[in-house]
């Protein structure tokens, strides 16, 4: 059987003498062979267990964990596993670094400035796309849609308090809280009306016209997809209620383009399509195309929204 003195078998693995040293010290690997001189060896066992050790360190397990394992004669498949996942998230988490410092370089162009402001701005949106990533938003969004969440995460950050912030968090609890008293009322009446009003002023206002087509995929993919944190019922309410206060606007604004059309009108309702769907023009050609078959809208506020209508 073969055995090595601490110097021999530091040549053989290329395991430093003060590493091995170290794994003594903490009882990760001590010589289990003892000459009658004092002096101590390393068997092949005490090799196949150094082995062990260089291979878990060098998929990241902590010398503790790794001791832990091998001490208790454990199934370490679970282990790798679970470690696999660990490994996946950072190997993640680093090419989007590496992908923020590409963006960083190509932003200095030929000044050699660095833009610190927009890389301060960049970090906090990595960040935040790291915390969203763990919400339940990261069941119904893409990677581009996180990513644009996390911007205007970012964004709230900086246009509100912690006060205000809260008391918009708290309009939105008062809010969910009133229509739960009156999910026996007609969505589409005068109650739904005012309600949807409330909710759009509330989110609108939050989101402004550069996050409008976020806020119809949150509202699609997370609220009515039955992700969120309130009850399907309050949810298809209050989409219905939306839906109302939304067609009500629509349906004002065409009254008076069949009968007295103006530039200011024309105006107010790409103001209304842009709060509705951002920069989205799908959602926009849909409403024009529905209105080409819908008896409330009048022939010549039709032709009015030709117009709008993108070839």
């Amino acid at each position: 059987m073969t055995q090595w003195y601490v110097k021999d078998l530091s040549k053989l693995t290329g395991v430093s003498v003060q590493t091995m040293h170290h794994y003594d010290r903490i009882g990760l690997l001590k010589p289990s062979v003892r000459l009658a001189n004092g002096y101590r060896l390393y068997s092949e066992k005490d090799l196949l267990k150094l082995q062990q050790i260089i291979a878990l360190k060098f998929f990241g397990f902590e010398l503790s964990k790794i001791k832990f394992l091998l001490d208790r004669e454990m199934d370490v498949r679970a282990h790798l596993e679970a470690q696999s996942g660990v490994l996946a998230e950072q190997a993640k988490t680093l090419l989007e670094a590496s992908k923020t410092l590409d963006s960083i370089i190509s932003d200095c162009g030929d000044s050699k400035s660095i833009p610190w402001e927009k890389v301060i701005q960049m970090i906090e949106v990595y960040t935040m796309t790291q915390a969203v990533e763990k919400t339940w938003v990261a069941k119904a969004l893409n990677p581009d849609e996180l990513k644009e969440l996390a911007g205007f995460e970012a964004s709230l950050n900086k246009r509100f308090s912690e006060k205000e912030k809260q008391a918009l968090q708290q309009s939105w609890t008062d809010l969910v809280e009133e229509i739960q008293r009156n999910l026996d009322q007609d969505p589409s009446g005068p109650i739904g009306f005012e309600l949807g009003k409330r909710c759009m002023d509330r989110i609108n206002n939050m989101y402004t016209d550069k996050y409008a087509g976020l806020k119809k995929t949150i509202w699609e993919k997370g609220f009515m997809a039955g992700h969120s944190d309130i009850s399907p019922e309050v949810v298809t309410w209050l989409d219905n209620a939306i839906s109302a206060y939304y067609f009500g606007r629509i349906y004002s604004i065409l009254d008076k383009a069949g009968s007295n059309p103006s530039p200011e009108l024309a105006k107010e309702w790409q103001r209304l399509m842009t709060e509705m769907y951002g920069h989205e023009e799908g959602g926009k050609q849909e409403v024009i195309e529905a209105a080409k078959t819908d008896a409330k809208v009048s022939a010549a506020a039709r032709t009015w929204l030709q117009q709008f209508k993108k070839p």
